[in-house]
C-alpha cells in the first residue's frame, strides 16, 4: 500500500478544504436556505456524483479523489452531497447500467439536482438479509405489472419519493437467486402503504411497506425480466473503501474523549481512571484497524480489482463500535447520560443517549451482524455454510 498522495491529490484536498472553508459557516449562524444553497454550491462543483461518468452529469471523479472529498466533508461535519444517499449510491448506477434512455433521462438528472430521495424494498418478513428468498409477488398483466407482498425494514421509506423494489415474477426456479426482476416504483402509488416503525428514540427512519394489488407500468421495469438479482449485485458492487465511515467514527471519538475530560468519576476526573483510558485507547484502536482496512479496499479498487467479502469486516467493526461507544458515554454520564434532548441535565443535548437507542439503525442497516458474521466465515475464512 501507498500512503503517499500525488501533487495533484493535494491540490484537490486543499480546493475542498478552501471550499469548506468559505461555504460551510458554523451551524448557530446557517439561515433557513443553507441547505438548499448548499446543494447548489456543491452541484455547481460537481460534485454530487462525483464518480459518476460525464456522459451521465457526473464528473469522472477518480477513486483517490473521491475519498478526499468524502474525508474532507466528514472531518468538517458538512452536509451530505446530495440528498439520496441510495439514489447516488446503487440507484442511479443502477438505471446508468441497465435502463432504458427513457429512465436515464427521467431519474439521472433529478438524483444529482437533489429533487429526489430513494428508498430500497429488499428486505422481507422471515427472510431479512437474504435477498435471493424474497417472495413479494408481480404479476404481468397487459402492460403493468401487479404486485402484492411485503417490505420491512426499509430505510427512509416514510419520506422517499421513489423505491427499487425487489419482486419474485417467477417462482418455478431451479435457482433461488433467478425468477427476481427489479422495478422503480414511486411511493405514492395506489396499493401501496408505509408503516412507519418507531424506535426507542422515537424517531420513524424504518418503515413497513405493503403492497395490494399495487400496479407499475412494465416500462419501469430495470432490466430484464427474472435478471433482477443480476441488476442488485451489479449496483451494490459500487461498494465504498468506508473511509468517509471511519473518519466519522474518529470525530465521533473526539466527542467521547472530550466528554471524558469534563466528567468525573468517584470524585476523579474521568481521564485520570485507567479504565476508562484503556477503554478509549480500545476504541481508539478498533478505528485505526477499520482505517486501514479501508485503504485496503481501496488500494484494491485503484489496481481495478473489485470488492467482495472483504467489506463485510468493517461493517461488522463499526455496528459493534457505535454500539459499545454509545452505552459507555452513557454510562461515564451517569444519570445525565440517560437524559434525551430537552432534559435538564442532558450531555451534549441528550446526543448520546439518542445514539444509544437508536443502535438499530447501525446493526441492520447494510446487513446484521450475524450476516456479516456468516459472509466472512464462510467466504473468507472458508468454513462451511451456516
Amino acid at each position: 500500500m501507498d500512503f503517499d498522495y500525488t501533487d495533484d491529490e493535494h491540490s484537490f484536498r486543499e480546493e475542498v478544504r478552501d471550499f469548506l472553508k468559505q461555504n460551510l459557516p458554523p451551524r448557530s449562524e446557517r439561515g433557513p436556505n443553507f441547505l438548499q444553497e448548499w446543494l447548489q454550491k456543491v452541484r455547481a462543483k460537481g460534485w454530487i456524483g462525483f464518480s459518476w461518468p460525464k456522459q451521465f452529469g457526473g464528473s469522472d471523479g477518480g477513486l483517490i479523489e473521491q475519498t478526499i472529498l468524502r474525508e474532507e466533508m466528514a472531518l468538517a461535519k458538512a452536509p451530505p452531497l446530495g440528498t439520496s444517499f441510495m439514489g447516488l449510491a446503487w440507484v442511479g448506477p443502477g438505471i446508468m447500467q441497465y435502463g432504458t434512455e427513457e429512465q436515464k433521462r427521467q431519474f439521472i438528472p433529478d438524483i444529482l439536482d437533489s429533487k429526489v430521495i430513494w428508498c430500497t424494498g429488499y428486505s422481507e418478513p422471515n427472510h431479512g438479509s437474504d435477498l435471493a428468498a424474497i417472495q413479494c409477488k408481480a404479476e404481468k398483466q397487459g402492460d403493468d405489472y401487479v404486485v402484492n407482498g411485503q417490505k420491512i425494514w426499509t430505510t427512509g421509506a416514510p419520506y422517499s419519493q421513489w423505491i427499487i423494489l425487489l419482486v419474485r415474477t417467477d417462482f418455478n426456479v431451479q435457482s433461488k437467486h433467478d425468477g427476481i426482476t427489479c422495478l422503480l416504483v414511486p411511493m405514492d402509488s395506489e396499493g401501496l402503504e408505509v408503516r412507519p416503525i418507531e424506535n426507542m428514540a422515537g424517531d420513524k427512519h424504518f418503515a413497513e411497506i405493503f403492497f395490494t394489488d399495487m400496479r407499475v407500468p412494465v416500462a419501469n421495469r430495470l432490466g430484464r425480466e427474472g435478471e433482477g438479482w443480476n441488476v442488485t449485485v451489479s449496483a451494490l458492487a459500487n461498494e465504498r473503501s468506508s473511509i468517509g465511515e471511519v473518519t466519522q467514527m474518529f470525530a465521533k471519538l473526539d466527542n467521547l474523549k472530550a466528554l471524558v475530560k469534563s466528567s468525573t468519576r468517584q470524585g476523579q476526573p474521568a481521564s485520570a481512571d485507567p479504565s476508562v483510558r484503556r477503554t478509549v485507547a480500545r476504541f481508539e484502536m478498533k478505528i485505526a484497524a477499520m482505517k486501514y482496512n479501508g485503504l485496503r479496499y481501496l488500494t484494491k479498487q485503484v489496481r481495478g480489482e473489485p470488492l467482495t467479502s472483504e467489506t463485510s469486516v468493517n461493517k461488522l467493526h463499526r455496528a459493534s463500535l457505535e454500539i459499545e461507544m454509545d452505552d459507555f458515554a452513557v454510562e461515564l454520564a451517569g444519570q445525565a447520560g440517560l437524559q434525551l434532548k430537552g432534559g435538564d441535565a442532558a450531555v451534549d443535548g441528550g446526543s448520546w443517549s439518542k445514539s444509544a437507542l437508536n443502535w438499530p439503525n447501525v446493526v441492520i442497516g447494510g446487513g446484521t451482524p450475524n450476516i456479516q458474521r456468516n459472509i466472512i466465515a464462510e467466504r473468507i475464512l472458508g468454513q462451511p455454510k451456516d
